[in-house]
């Protein structure tokens, strides 16, 4: 038996795999701006404004799919909605990259969004449904180390177009080709979705025992795991199947919603996106050159990509907590540092250091134990529903957060943008050593009987 826990099957590292290839085409068309909107700058003549909004209106697309993701895949199933996203995501990179005007532009990055809202939605819910409660925190993070791997490729991507060509080549066609080659990870990602199953849960859920079962026997070791595991799904819908326990918000998931929405609203306003978005510009700003500038960007995707790699090893270890509390604790003191660089025009090389180092730590908390986190601490019968308004809120703030610092950065400085972010990632840490509890080696059962009994305790 314990044998048998310390395995993984197979098919579930492939399901896990296939699923988080929608992470990366996630990170490839929300980072694949940062290349283009310099070039965007002078192609259409816009303004700080227009800046923002090219950049940050993926993200509206962003919350209208992740708002109908959790009550598609609840009707429809998560592998159906993820095979939706894939073609979405092909369909929006050809239109982007032949975009005649802004508006057009703006349009097409739009409707990515919405693929971009329904994966970021329904990978992290339907590997976790998948995943077995000993590696769920590992497999769950592969859809973020995923979403590394989808923003280094595309800051290699953008630096190979950029670097090889003219500026008069790159304003006019270079940023098409950074859009367009989108439209390659979409297909596989399709492709790679055609051998995974359906979630136990979802089919339980809906009446499907006999097929739930039959995925089981593929996600467990022994056939005696798999059997186990429907009895605990099966006797979970018992107990919570009751209108006022479907209730949202209750008095016994109205917190858990408020730690979730929380969560996402830490992890956006952080800054570690407006880092994502604007790095070139950003690096220009402290003193690079075009060449640097990309080249730091890429250096941005390097770090981001193996912390995440060295993270997945330590959050079914360390466990959820530790890494979030202690990562936003290391990411507000690094802004601090680069806030002071751009206060006193310090060295290009501390500040890229210290850039970094924030991202470092927010790669090993904030953006991996969120996505965690929110797949987790919701029961099934409101799990896509909460996920969704989580998720939602996490794509608003991520909009704010990204339209605003142009704007920012124009009319206060560098600087104290970046202070504004030090005090975010400060409270975060506060936040989540006061409120956030460990679901560490829990099932998505045992973590929802938690609540149930929390929730009596605070009613004596």
């Amino acid at each position: 038996m314990n044998a048998n826990k310390k395995r993984i099957s197979p098919y579930v590292i492939l399901i896990s795999c296939a699923a988080a290839l929608g992470g990366l085409l996630f990170g490839y068309d929300t980072a694949v701006i940062s290349g283009a909107v310099g070039f965007l700058q002078i192609k259409f003549t816009l303004s700080s404004a227009q800046v923002g909004w090219v950049t940050s209106c993926i993200l509206i697309g962003c919350a209208l799919g992740v708002s109908i993701a959790g009550i598609l895949s609840d009707l429809f199933g998560r592998k159906k909605i993820l095979a939706l996203s894939a073609v979405i995501f092909a369909l929006s990179s050809l239109g982007a990259a032949f975009a005649g005007s802004y508006m057009i532009l703006v349009i097409w990055r739009m409707l990515a969004g919405i693929g971009i809202g329904l994966t970021s939605l329904i990978t992290p819910l339907y590997i976790a449904e998948m995943a077995p409660s000993n590696v769920r925190g590992k497999l769950v993070s592969v859809n973020q180390l995923a979403i590394t791997i989808g923003i280094f490729i595309v800051y290699f991507v953008n630096a190979a177009i950029a670097s090889n060509a003219t500026q008069l080549w790159n304003v006019s066609t270079g940023w098409r080709w950074m859009m367009g080659v989108g439209v390659i990870p979409s297909l596989l990602f399709l492709i790679a979705l055609i051998p995974t199953g359906e979630s136990p849960r979802w089919l339980s859920q809906h009446g499907k025992s006999e097929a739930a079962y039959k995925v089981l026997q593929k996600v467990e070791i022994s056939d005696e795991a798999a059997e186990k595991s429907l009895e605990e799904i099966q006797m979970s819908e018992e107990v919570v199947d009751d209108t006022k326990f479907r209730d949202l918000f209750n008095k016994t998931w109205l917190p858990v919603l408020i730690i979730g929405v929380l969560l996402a609203l830490f992890q956006q306003f952080s800054g570690s996106n407006a880092i994502m978005y604007y790095a070139p510009e950003i690096f220009k700003g402290a003193g690079f050159g075009q060449s640097g500038a990309f080249m730091a960007t890429v250096s941005i995707g390097v770090i981001n990509m193996v912390i995440t790699i060295v993270a997945l090893g330590l959050v079914d270890k360390i466990g959820r907590k530790k890494l979030l509390g202690w990562g936003s604790f290391a990411m507000s003191c690094c802004l601090l540092v680069v806030s002071i660089c751009f206060f006193v025009h310090a060295a290009t090389s501390i500040t890229l250091t210290f850039v970094l180092l924030a991202i470092a730590a927010y790669a090993v908390s904030l953006a991996l134990v969120t996505w965690i986190l929110i797949s987790e601490i919701f029961p099934l019968k409101i799990r896509g529903r909460a996920m969704s308004i989580c998720t939602a809120v996490l794509w608003l703030s991520d909009f704010t957060l990204s339209y605003t610092f142009p704007i920012l950065t124009q009319n206060i400085g560098e600087g104290w943008t970046f202070m504004l972010y030090v005090v975010v990632t400060a409270l975060s840490a506060i936040f989540v050593w006061k409120l956030v509890p460990e679901t560490r080696g829990k099932s998505l059962e045992e973590i929802e009987v938690y609540w149930h009994a929390k929730s009596k305790t605070h009613v004596k």
